[in-house]
């Protein structure tokens, strides 16, 4: 099974967005956004387009499925 690898945090941060704040914008719960920097969470093509939108970071940047 592919690794995941998520970015998130650092992406968000260099938004200077909160989890909160994130999460609002993409119409997710705070805990969604919780599970996915942790790499618990694998989000839908969907999320993540919207949150590569929000972080203006290409997705591919943000979550990394390794080998």
């Amino acid at each position: 099974m592919a690794e995941f690898k998520c970015y998130l945090k650092k992406y968000r941060q260099f938004a200077e967005m909160t989890q909160e704040e994130l999460a609002n914008r993409v119409n997710v719960r705070r805990e969604t956004i919780i599970r996915l920097e942790a790499g618990k969470y694998n989000p839908s093509l969907k999320l993540a387009i919207d949150i590569s939108r929000v972080v203006k970071t290409p997705i591919e940047d943000i979550f990394v499925f390794g080998e």
